[in-house]
């Protein structure tokens, strides 16, 4: 059964999802959960190709918008990484039963690990895809010059071109300061189920560096990163998909 709708979260926001969903007779897997990039929404390649993969296996799929993202309710420009977070659990605590695989893509692979220290009782298995954690303080804060801090603190925001919209990516004061609560490099982590991460070697916006620096930091009972000669930040190729259909699969044993 396919089922879309929206769900309140904490906040009063409305958070669009769809949920693929098989009587409990058939589940002999936990259930995969999609979050999606900044920005991004749930109607990308990944999420539609996963959707297709495993409505085709009969098992449990869910994807949903982040506030101020896609369908979902809210100002992007008056949201930030907190909002998302917790959007997250909302999703996941009204929407699935037992422990879950979560498959994060760049923002989506850091709002996993931060699950992972939230709700690790929902949790079998997490899935990162060119994951990007601490962007707003790595990615954003320390490559903008002195102008772009000044009129951060100044007006509160700071508009960014982007190659991904036409429109440049309004980054706000709260964003990089709420990012701040959150970080997670040079902190041990510590979980109890398996972790893959898939890294493109053309991926103009999260570096190699990132996920060998996570393969330092986090422990677990099975860590592997799989590196894939070529692949951009997208990583939506037929082959990159394959990849991430097993590592799923591989998670989930």
């Amino acid at each position: 059964m396919l089922v879309k709708n929206f769900i309140k979260s904490n906040n009063n926001r409305e958070i669009a999802f769809v949920r693929s969903f098989y009587d409990g007779k058939l589940k002999k897997l936990p259930g995969v959960v999609f979050l999606s990039g900044f920005r991004s929404d749930m109607e990308g390649t990944k999420a539609l190709a996963l959707e297709k993969f495993f409505i085709s296996e009969k098992r449990d799929f869910l994807r949903f918008d982040y506030s101020g993202h896609g369908a979902s309710s809210g100002n992007f420009s008056d949201l930030c990484l907190s909002d998302w977070l917790e959007d997250s659990i909302a999703v996941i605590e009204q929407l699935t039963e037992g422990p879950q695989i979560l498959v994060g893509s760049s923002m989506g692979g850091w709002i996993s690990l931060l699950l992972a220290e939230k709700i690790p009782q929902k949790i079998k298995g997490i899935v990162g895809i060119a994951t990007a954690p601490d962007f707003t303080e790595d990615g954003f804060w320390k490559n903008f010059s002195i102008k772009q801090r000044k009129q951060l603190n100044e007006i509160g925001y700071v508009d960014l071109p982007t190659a991904y919209d036409n429109e440049p990516y309004r980054i706000t004061k709260k964003l990089i300061e709420d990012g701040r609560k959150h970080l997670i490099f040079g902190k041990k982590k510590l979980y109890d189920f398996p972790v893959r991460l898939l890294q493109g070697t053309n991926d103009a916006d999260v570096k190699i560096e990132v996920p060998l620096k996570l393969l330092e930091e986090i422990s677990c009972p099975d860590l592997r990163l799989t590196l894939v000669k070529g692949a951009d930040h997208s990583f939506s190729s037929k082959n990159c998909l394959e990849i991430i259909t097993d590592s799923i699969a591989a998670v989930s044993k």
